[in-house]
């Protein structure tokens, strides 16, 4: 099917859901982060999506200023011992971090369909 068949999707809320960019019904992860070899709504292959570190690198600036912001609030109005921060801010680190990851994933891979953005060529 061609791109014009389907009504056109918004990139964000479409990758939040983690469904086709193009069609907004079909699954575009196969598992928690493994890009599904096309939709199975619509067929789209999603050989083009490559979204790299960029949510890596979303989710440790948000992530890591969420938690580290947390844990310095947790230390300055309580001081606590080392063993409450482990138990209180590593899994709010893992909650946030892994929580964030998918759905970022998602929207960046919804806009590069979204923009025709691909790799970089020279041209000769």
């Amino acid at each position: 099917m061609a791109h014009e068949d389907h009504a056109p999707q918004s990139p964000v809320p479409t990758g939040l859901a983690g469904r086709c960019p193009r069609c907004g019904q079909g699954r575009m992860f196969s598992g928690f982060l493994t890009v599904a070899p096309k939709c199975n709504a619509c067929g789209l292959d999603f050989s083009f999506a490559d979204s790299a570190d960029g949510p890596a690198v979303f989710v440790m600036l948000v992530g890591g200023f969420i938690v580290c912001g947390f844990a310095l609030w947790l230390e300055l109005a309580y001081e606590p011992p080392f063993w409450v921060h482990l138990v209180v801010s590593l899994p709010l680190a893992l909650v946030v971090c892994l929580g964030m990851l998918r759905p970022l994933k998602g929207v960046l891979i919804a806009l590069q369909y979204h923009h025709k953005a691909e790799e970089g060529r020279l041209e000769k």
